[in-house]
C-alpha cells in the first residue's frame, strides 16, 4: 500500500503501521525529517527524481514523499468492545460509505474528537487504502477500525453488549434533546440512500440535525462531525 503526502505519511512513521520502504525527492531540503525518523527506524529509503515519485504516485499529492507498507491491517469488533471495560464506548458504524474521501473525512473527525472505534462492511463500501490515508490526514493509522460481513449483526451485538444504537436520519429526534453520556453507537448512512430500512429498524433511536436552509442535504463526513461534536459536548 502506498501512503502519500507530509501528514499521512508522517503519522504512518510515527504509528504501527508497517513501513517496507520510504520514497523521497532528491534535494528537497524539508524532508530531511522523514529521512530522520527512517534511519533511526531502520527504514531503507529511496531517493527518487520529481518525474519518479509522479509516475509513483497513485494520488498525484505525493508532496514529495511516498511510504510504501503493508496492507492496512483491520482490527477485530471485539478489539473495540473490549475498551468498554475501561470507559464509555463510543462508536460509528458506517452503513455503505462508499467515496474514500468521505472514509478519510469521517476516520479524521472520528480521531479528534475521541470515537473509539470505526465498523465498516466488506462491502460496497471503500477500504482503508492510500486515499484514505491521505485525506484522513494520517488518523486512519491512530483509529480502530473493523472490517465486517454485516452492520445489522454488528447493531445486535451491540445492543446485547448495553451499547445503546443511534441511527442518523432526517426523521429522527434532534441531536440537542438527545442523551449520549452512555456506551453509544452511531451508524451513518450512505452518500445516497441514507442508512439502509432493516438497519434503521434495529437501532434504539433515531437522531437528526436540524436544519434551516432550502437544501437540506449534509455530506456524510459533515454530518459525522456535527452528531460526534455534540457527543463530545455532552461528555466534557
Amino acid at each position: 500500500m502506498k501512503i502519500e503526502g507530509k501528514n499521512a505519511v508522517r503519522e504512518a512513521l510515527n504509528s504501527s503501521l508497517s513501513i517496507k520502504k520510504l520514497c523521497i525527492q532528491k534535494n528537497a531540503h524539508d524532508l530531511q525529517s522523514f529521512v530522520d525518523i527512517a534511519k533511526k527506524n531502520n527504514i531503507r529509503i529511496d531517493f527518487l527524481d520529481k518525474n519518479m515519485l509522479d509516475k509513483l504516485s497513485e494520488t498525484k499529492h505525493h508532496q514529495g514523499v511516498i511510504a510504501i507498507a503493508d496492507e492496512y491491517a483491520y482490527c477485530d469488533l471485539d478489539d473495540i468492545l473490549k475498551l468498554q471495560q475501561t470507559k464509555r464506548l463510543f462508536v460509528l458504524l458506517l452503513d455503505g460509505i462508499e467515496d474514500p474521501h468521505n472514509l478519510g473525512s469521517i476516520i479524521r473527525v472520528a480521531e479528534c474528537l475521541g470515537v473509539d472505534g470505526i465498523v465498516i462492511p466488506n462491502k460496497r463500501s471503500a477500504t482503508v487504502n492510500a486515499t484514505v490515508l491521505r485525506v484522513s490526514a494520517g488518523a486512519a493509522a491512530h483509529v480502530k477500525i473493523a472490517m465486517v460481513n454485516n452492520i445489522n449483526d454488528v447493531i445486535r451485538k451491540l445492543k446485547d453488549n448495553f451499547v445503546t444504537v443511534c441511527c442518523a436520519d432526517m426523521d429522527g429526534e434532534s441531536i440537542y434533546t438527545s442523551t449520549f453520556t452512555q456506551d453509544i453507537a452511531v451508524v451513518i448512512g450512505s452518500e445516497g440512500f441514507g442508512v439502509k430500512h432493516l438497519t434503521k429498524n434495529l437501532c434504539d433511536k433515531i437522531i437528526s440535525i436540524p436544519q434551516f436552509g432550502k437544501v437540506n442535504s449534509l455530506n456524510a463526513s459533515v454530518a459525522c462531525g456535527i452528531i460526534c461534536s455534540e457527543i463530545v459536548r455532552q461528555r466534557l
